[in-house]
């Protein structure tokens, strides 16, 4: 199982940061790169405990479907993604937010395992830990900046 953690402060309240995290239009304007587009389940605005919502993007040069559900919340302070069907074998992202002096710490919580065997953990370990580490880095300076914007 690999583990990515990120750590990403934000200078917008809890709240706002919370929404921005959970924005279905904004994840598709911050996965640009990977033409990633919700086709199923909430495909606009914000997601909600036990909703899904299907993806598909470009990645590795091939359409990839994936989709989520959002098994746990916490208003303001967690959420968590499960994937329930995609390419993993499994697939958790839990979202993280703490407020500390009119800044909110935003933190990625991600484990994957990858299926295929040998071939799927050389994978992992040449290029799609790298690849999931700069999507997400991508998408939180995108959040970052709407969040503050927003709040300005």
């Amino acid at each position: 199982m690999t583990t990515i953690n990120l750590v990403t402060k934000i200078k917008a309240p809890k709240q706002i940061v919370f929404d921005t995290a959970r924005d279905i239009d904004l994840h598709q304007k911050s996965t640009a790169t990977s033409n990633e587009k919700a086709i199923a389940g909430v495909t606009s605005g914000l997601i909600n405990f036990n909703e899904t919502v299907t993806w598909r993007g470009k990645h590795f040069g091939f359409y990839l479907t994936h989709k989520s559900r959002i098994t746990q919340m916490d208003l303001c302070d967690y959420f968590l993604d499960e994937m329930e069907e995609g390419k993993f074998k499994t697939f958790k992202h839990q979202h993280f937010f703490e407020e500390q002096n009119g800044i909110t710490i935003m933190k990625d919580h991600l484990q994957y395992e990858t299926p295929y065997g040998i071939f799927g953990e050389l994978f992992d370990i040449i290029c799609l830990e790298k690849h999931l580490t700069n999507f997400l880095l991508a998408r939180n300076k995108i959040l970052k900046e709407t969040a503050e914007n927003s709040f300005l």
